[in-house]
């Protein structure tokens, strides 16, 4: 553990000598593999380098998974290790509609996942002397889990507060000199918003510094929303419950990379329509391999995440793993075309989260007239001016080569989040 590497062997391992690590823990972990029913079937024999996995393994798609998994549930077919092993069971928020995706961790597992966690808090500048709060609810969803965890494997102080409201987390916040707290970018705002209804200025009364805010895609704008309210850095990270803890994190010396977590995680990227390779700086389709999990496996999950991969060398951390502009974009499954136009929820995030007179938002595709049509549902705040409606569409107009049709509601009429936020329906 030296510099600013929580694991600098790792994190700085020549490419080659990656490449290397990356084969030989792949051939373990196919091997592991034979001891599941449902991997034991997809796995071709004889696959004898990184460009033949990727040549022959078919890709894994959520449905796969949760099809596997009704054989027998709660896991079906897929463990690679007897499930009475398991000290821990997690599954999918179910946010997208489809049925969750259940998971569980050994104590191999577990430990495994906060030391990976506990990469990206190093990195993000996290030592023992922070105290962390991680604002979620604790449930089964694996959410902030493994940053519970990370901040005990480097010796931080954690306040867990699960079972309080924003008001409570505020007061605590505040009481117990939080400088890390962990949440998603949507429940971020909500503290913000929450703190300016209690007469409460975050930036002045509280102690944080770094924010983890994950387990979204969000856009610049909203970034520098929450930065601003708490007067603090913020970091994005990304993981799934599939492959067990995070997998990308924001680089501090190049703000708005993050890494792929490539001793633990083999990632391609991959044209949405044609699955084959795009190169540096194209966008596609996250496509993730797991080689660190024993008990639930992971190989070509198709993650519909939206990415563009960069070099490594083109960060000037130190760190050899290639990186991810922006972290995750969009998600290639909420990707609409409109009259034309490619449309995707964080392109109107980006421009409703410049308005100071927004407070929630939520983005829906209706049939208005026979058109298939943009509405904006927008929540004011403060003192809105009668013209906000068509300043927004003006703007996205502009911006979005799309005009919406922007409908103002009654403050605090639309939901909140802690988790995921669900801003995005296709009501058509």
């Amino acid at each position: 553990m030296g510099g600013e590497y929580w694991n600098r062997r790792t994190e700085t391992m020549p490419r080659p000598q990656l490449r290397e690590w990356q084969w030989r823990k792949l051939q373990v972990a196919l091997r592991h593999a034979e001891r599941s029913a449902f991997w034991s079937e997809r796995i071709p024999a004889g696959i004898g380098s990184l460009d033949d996995y990727f040549a022959r393994m078919p890709l894994t798609y959520k449905k796969d998974l949760i099809a596997a998994q009704e054989v027998a549930p709660p896991y079906g077919t897929l463990p690679s290790t007897d499930p009475a092993l398991a000290i821990r069971h997690h599954q999918t928020s179910g946010t997208s509609g489809n049925p969750p995706v259940r998971s569980f961790d050994t104590i191999r597992d577990w430990t495994w996942c906060a030391d990976v966690y506990a990469t990206a808090l190093y990195a993000l500048g996290v030592r023992e002397h922070h105290r962390g709060m991680v604002a979620f609810g604790y449930g089964m969803f694996v959410g902030f889990w493994g940053m519970h965890y990370a901040l005990e494997r480097i010796g931080a102080t954690v306040i867990p507060a699960g079972g309080f409201d924003s008001q409570a987390r505020i007061r605590l916040m505040i009481d117990q000199r939080v400088s890390v707290l962990g949440c998603t970018p949507s429940y971020a705002l909500r503290l913000i918003e929450t703190a300016k209804e209690m007469g409460v200025d975050l930036r002045r009364d509280a102690n944080v510094e770094i924010i983890m805010a994950g387990g979204e895609a969000r856009s610049k704008a909203t970034t520098q929303a929450i930065a601003h309210g708490f007067d603090a850095e913020v970091f994005n990270a990304a993981g799934t419950t599939e492959l067990g803890t995070t997998n990308m994190f924001e680089c501090r010396v190049n703000r708005g990379g993050c890494h792929s977590m490539e001793s633990t995680v083999i990632d391609e990227v991959l044209d949405p329509v044609t699955k084959e390779p795009v190169a540096y700086g194209e966008q596609g389709v996250r496509v993730s391999t797991g080689i660190g999990r024993e008990g639930m496996q992971l190989f070509r999950h198709w993650t519909e995440d939206l990415v563009i991969r960069r070099p490594w060398h083109e960060c000037a951390c130190g760190r050899s793993w290639d990186w991810f502009d922006g972290g995750i974009l969009g998600r290639a499954d909420d990707m609409r075309k409109i009259r034309g136009v490619s449309v995707e929820p964080v392109m109107f995030e980006e421009v409703l989260r410049r308005f100071d007179e927004v407070g929630e938002f939520q983005t829906v595709l209706r049939t208005v007239r026979g058109l298939d049509t943009v509405v904006l549902r927008v929540e004011p705040v403060g003192t809105a001016g009668s013209d906000l409606a068509a300043r927004i569409a003006d703007t996205v107009k502009r911006e979005c080569s799309i005009r919406p049709d922007v409908e103002i509601v009654e403050p605090g009429s639309l939901p909140r989040f802690e988790l995921k936020g669900a801003r995005f329906h296709d009501e058509r």
